[in-house]
């Protein structure tokens, strides 16, 4: 096995980094190609840990890094790339193009974070506040509690990475944010903690991260479809019933690996907080977590109809997961 490591002037625009795994012999044309909407991190380990297993069973593949999520749609969108990582609904409906949503990563499960300022979120009303991306998550949960709650926030600035918010609430360059469970758990623990308040959110069963594909390429490639979502499958399940067994298959030479020991010794802790927070399906989503996005998603804005009207298999493509659970 060798790998390529491109350095970021070689990338499209927006890449970040990108290594290519090839088993000998292997056809370049033949790597399945895979969009990520951010740098490799604890919150990848589980999906760095799934590609191994694939990887195991014959999947060759391409991961690059783009710095948002958007980027990462288009990198699909244009055929640049396989395979991305996002909920890109409004790129489904408003592109008419036949992208489809093939597994659930993972739910939106964040939290409002803020300095003492704040107790409620009615205390954010006409306040900045510092999400992930334009259009991702955290943009729709802030659309949804502006309509739930009958706020408007003020300015929206975007810095991607949970951690580099909080850097931010930290520095005082920021007094609210939306952030993920981890980072959440590690500001709230640690000595800062007294210094910022986690305000009250109802409950979110939709997704934050889906892996989506354009379908023609689904199904002209549904063996490497098949493979992956496979082993998504028995990761997610595997974590769930024991969350240590991803640190115990992280590859110590892979991305992940390469992180600092402080987070790969975290790595436990992450996934035991994250699996009994519900921030994992164990089914993939499939058409429960289908309908929960196309609700959540006219809700902040970015579908456009009433869901109860909408068909789930023009943003979902269920068979590769159907055939995995049997």
């Amino acid at each position: 096995m060798k790998t390529f490591l491109k350095s970021a002037t070689s990338l499209a625009a927006g890449a970040i980094v990108a290594v290519t795994l090839l088993s000998p012999g292997a056809a370049a044309a033949d790597t399945v190609k895979i969009a990520l909407a951010e740098t490799p991190s604890d919150e990848l380990a589980a999906f760095f840990v799934a590609l191994d297993r694939a990887k195991a069973e014959g999947l060759d593949y391409e991961w690059t890094a783009f710095s948002d999520e958007e980027l990462a749609i288009q990198a699909v969108l244009s055929g640049q790339m396989d395979i991305g990582f996002g909920t890109p609904y409004s790129a489904m409906q408003r592109s008419k193009a036949p992208l489809r949503i093939i597994y659930q990563l993972s739910k939106l499960k964040f939290f409002p974070v803020t300095t003492k300022k704040y107790s409620k979120l009615e205390d954010l009303d006409g306040e900045p506040i510092l999400l992930h991306s334009r259009g991702g998550g955290t943009d729709s949960i802030a659309n949804v509690i502006e309509d739930r709650i009958g706020i408007t926030f003020g300015s929206r600035s975007y810095v991607p990475g949970s951690s580099n918010r909080v850097a931010a609430l930290m520095g005082g360059q920021a007094d609210a944010t939306i952030i993920d469970l981890s980072n959440t758990n590690k500001l709230m623990r640690g000595p800062a903690g007294k210094d910022f308040n986690v305000l009250d959110l109802f409950e979110v069963e939709a997704s934050d991260e889906a892996l989506f594909a354009n379908l023609d390429w689904i199904e002209n490639n549904s063996e490497d479809v098949q493979i992956f979502v496979n082993a998504l499958l028995s990761t997610y399940q595997d974590m769930a019933e024991d969350p240590t067994v991803i640190r115990r298959e992280t590859n110590p030479d892979g991305p992940i690996g390469q992180l600092p020991p402080a987070l790969l010794e975290g790595l436990d802790e992450f996934y035991s907080d994250a699996v009994e927070a519900g921030l994992y399906s164990t089914d993939g989503g499939g058409a429960r977590a289908a309908q929960a996005d196309l609700e959540w998603y006219s809700a902040a804005g970015q579908l456009d109809g009433d869901p109860a009207t909408m068909n789930i298999e023009d943003f979902w493509y269920l068979e590769p997961l159907k055939a995995a659970q049997n």
